[in-house]
């Protein structure tokens, strides 16, 4: 039994590493070694919008969180493992670069920041999310700005529903 057990192993080692590994985390990513991961399908990583929130909200990179700067240290320290991958991006190369400063001097080891922020991920086609993703040509045509807001939808249903009273009557 012994020897089927050490020829296991034996076969086990000369087999080739098949378990793709990422490739190395740099201090600084383009857009597009960002998108190449995503698409690799790896999830271990973690993608940070230091923006404000309303511009959060209007439009990130899919799957990112919001971390606002002033908030970014401590919510990442409570939230995030010191070693996960982690990219960032603001609302410029300089906001970038200050947020990456921050979460390297908490003890974060992966921090990539993403080159040309917001801008440059929409230049190579990265997906996005938020209200612009309803509103613009990339979003459902048949949602209205004005209709993306449910209240304005509800008042609608309700203006729809007096007028079909008014006509019974």
């Amino acid at each position: 039994m012994a020897n089927l057990a050490d020829n296991i192993e034996h076969i086990k080692e000369s087999l080739p590493n098949i378990t793709p590994t990422p490739p190395d985390l740099k201090p600084q990513v383009t857009p597009a070694e960002l998108k190449s991961r995503l698409e690799w399908g790896e999830p271990g990583l973690t993608i940070i919008d230091v923006r404000e929130r309303e511009s959060f909200n209007y439009e990130r990179i899919t799957g990112a969180v919001a971390m606002p700067m002033e908030m970014l240290a401590d919510t990442a320290s409570s939230s995030l493992e010191f070693k996960r991958d982690i990219y960032l991006y603001g609302d410029t190369d300089e906001q970038t670069k200050q947020a990456a400063s921050e979460l390297r001097s908490r003890g974060f080891m992966n921090v990539a920041e993403i080159k040309g922020s917001l801008p440059a991920w929409k230049a190579i086609g990265g997906p996005t999310e938020g209200i612009a993703s309803m509103e613009g040509p990339s979003g459902p045509s048949s949602v209205k700005k004005s209709e993306s807001n449910v209240a304005a939808r509800v008042g609608k249903q309700g203006d729809l529903e007096a007028k079909k009273a008014q006509q019974h009557r």
